[in-house]
């Protein structure tokens, strides 16, 4: 019954007038319950469907990723952003979001200063991308698939990807999971060749078990009959799962995080948001 832009409003109104008093045990919560949703997606989701979106993005996602970190490193430069906030953000942009500045923080050795002002960069686009894409997408007369692209390639979060795709039609939900977990799995070269940039031994990058698992759900669904009375089910738990973790997400903002984070790590984040926004939409609705 609860939308997901209606979730994390109510996050953000619970935020601001009662506050987090547990920010720690609630960050673990989401972080696990996001990944068990987006596993249980899966079972509402064709294995065909899945493998026919992972590989039709893969060019256009190894494209969008290059370019994004690229000009992410040069804006930060020309605007004065310090060199680890830059990388984090431009990672966050170009990947996954909070993911990716998550694995990515401990192998350029960011302090938990840099890591808060990144974060809150990315978690405030987030938000306002959850509300406004699926409408600017009705307005330029998107195909679902189409706004499936759009959505896991121009939002940083699979969150807010996932709310935005679900918001929109069930086929474009179909087309932006897989397409942003591909994603996903980009952030493993990354970290390697960062930590091969910064000489880190002994930086390690996380495995995205959640990926392979929503994988597992998918085929399981397509090529496991005796439970399809139980799939939907589990799909619409997982939906109700992502509401929840959209509160949590909400709920985490905190006027110290909007205090830190600065005029210049913030425009960095939007103008880099908004040129991947803009290009990425030009160039699939070119391919109509």
């Amino acid at each position: 019954m609860v939308t997901p832009p209606l979730a994390l409003f109510a996050g953000l109104v619970f935020a601001i007038l009662v506050g987090n008093t547990d920010a720690k045990r609630a960050a673990k919560v989401q972080k696990y319950l996001l990944q068990a949703s987006v596993v249980g997606l899966g079972f509402g989701i064709q294995f065909e469907a899945v493998l026919r979106a992972g590989s039709t993005g893969v060019v256009l996602t190894a494209a969008t990723i290059a370019s994004t970190l690229l000009a992410g490193v040069w804006l930060a430069h020309v605007l004065g952003v310090e060199r680890v906030t830059g990388r984090l953000i431009a990672a966050g942009t170009a990947i996954c979001g909070g993911s990716a500045i998550a694995a990515v923080g401990p192998v350029l050795g960011a302090e938990a200063r840099v890591m808060s002002v990144s974060l809150g960069c990315v978690f405030v686009l987030n938000a306002v991308a959850l509300f406004i894409f699926p409408a600017i997408g009705h307005w330029v007369e998107l195909t679902p698939e189409q706004f499936g692209y759009w959505a896991a390639i121009a939002i940083h979060d699979t969150s807010s990807v996932v709310g935005a795709a679900a918001r929109y039609s069930a086929e474009s939900l179909a087309v932006a999971v897989p397409v942003k977990l591909a994603r996903a799995l980009w952030i493993l070269p990354l970290v390697a060749v960062l930590a091969w940039q910064e000489k880190c031994r002994g930086a390690t990058a996380v495995v995205p078990w959640f990926v392979v698992f929503f994988l597992v759900a998918s085929a399981v669904t397509t090529f496991v009959p005796a439970g399809e009375e139980i799939y939907p089910w589990l799909a619409r738990a997982a939906k109700a799962g992502l509401a929840a973790t959209l509160f949590l997400i909400g709920a985490s903002l905190s006027k110290d995080n909007l205090r830190n984070m600065g005029w210049r790590p913030f425009g960095l984040s939007l103008v880099l948001w908004l040129a991947v926004s803009a290009v990425s939409l030009g160039v699939i609705g070119a391919l109509r």
